[in-house]
């Protein structure tokens, strides 16, 4: 395999084999993977953990990385087949993607969802037909419905603090003040279950996972082992749990429509991860969030600053997680 795009696409043995490279790379500078190469970093959306990580990584395994953000350092691009381009966009993915591909020799693509249509934005096909067209090494730095960076990162952490694979995992949402995708929270879901833990996704009332996320939690449970269930009762989803992972999700019924969803999520405010949601939890239960987090709004200053956040660390494994990816895109592919 010579693209990573979603997590799901590895066994949980190959997670675990990367999982076991990114330690085995972690706090080495002096590597040869990527020895007179070029990686390129397309960047369509804002970034900080994903982009400074990802050139640091390609400069400790010797290569070389360059950034191109459409619309700012280079034309913007259309991604969709049979548009009249009459638009903001000049280029097209399908001249722009193989002309990249005689430049650059891997590619890592961060292309965040449009939030018009849920159906749309599950599929993911903006991603899957750039790795299409480039044709080479290719790695998904953030689609519409998928982090696979991220979540090895979160699986390196859960390994790192012996947090046990058949330990209960809660994937709650939790308030914004606007609408956002399912990438992280569908990644995250994916993770735990291909990892074999007892999840438990913690929601208010409405904002039900989508129909695309269950199919893909079913094939990660099987996948992997885990088991999953969704519950709006917060003290039954934090019983006995070893984590409580954050993420606010936009409601799928009203998807597209930004007021309906602010209407709907207002009654909502009050669910801000504070200590008291860690009553029923072991007492050494861990807080996680992918970053950036709005302080005060999704969890408080408490938590965020107290012995139970690892949210730096947990942000630290994307560089050791993406090294991993990496070296091993440049060794063959991911097996």
């Amino acid at each position: 395999m010579t693209a990573l795009l979603d997590l799901l696409d590895l066994s949980p043995d190959a997670i675990r084999q990367l999982v076991s490279l990114a330690r085995e790379l972690e706090g080495r500078k002096d590597l040869t993977h990527l020895k007179d190469q070029v990686v390129g970093l397309l960047f369509m959306n804002p970034s900080l953990r994903t982009l400074v990580s990802m050139q640091t990584a390609v400069a400790h395994l010797g290569g070389t990385s360059v950034v191109i953000q459409p619309g700012q350092g280079s034309w913007k691009l259309e991604l969709r087949d049979g548009v009249v381009m009459d638009g903001d966009a000049v280029e097209h993915i399908r001249e722009a993607m193989p002309v990249l591909a005689q430049y650059v020799d891997l590619l890592g693509v961060r292309c965040f969802a449009e939030g018009k249509n849920l159906a749309d934005d599950l599929a993911d096909q903006p991603i899957r037909a750039m790795a299409e067209h480039f044709g080479g090494p290719f790695v998904n730095l953030e689609s519409a419905a998928s982090h696979p960076c991220q979540a090895l990162a979160d699986w390196k952490t859960l390994d790192d603090l012996g947090i046990p694979a058949i330990g209960k995992f809660v994937l709650s949402w939790a308030y914004h003040p606007k609408p956002l995708p399912f990438a992280v929270p569908q990644s995250a879901l994916t993770m735990a279950l291909l990892r074999g833990m007892e999840v438990t996704v913690l929601r208010p009332p409405g904002f039900d996972l989508p129909g695309g996320v269950i199919s893909q939690a079913v094939a990660a449970a099987a996948k992997g082992g885990g088991t999953f269930h969704e519950t709006a009762d917060r003290s039954d989803a934090l019983e006995g749990a070893h984590v409580l992972y954050a993420k606010s999700w936009a409601k799928p019924d009203v998807y597209g429509d930004p007021e309906a969803d602010r209407i709907a999520r207002e009654p909502y405010r009050d669910w801000t991860v504070d200590e008291s949601w860690f009553a029923p939890a072991r007492p050494e239960a861990k807080f996680m969030h992918c970053l950036p987090v709005r302080r005060n709004i999704k969890v408080t200053d408490a938590v965020l600053d107290g012995p139970r956040s690892i949210v730096v660390p947990q942000a630290g494994n994307r560089l050791h997680a993406q090294k991993a990816i990496l070296a091993a895109l440049s060794e063959g592919g991911l097996r």
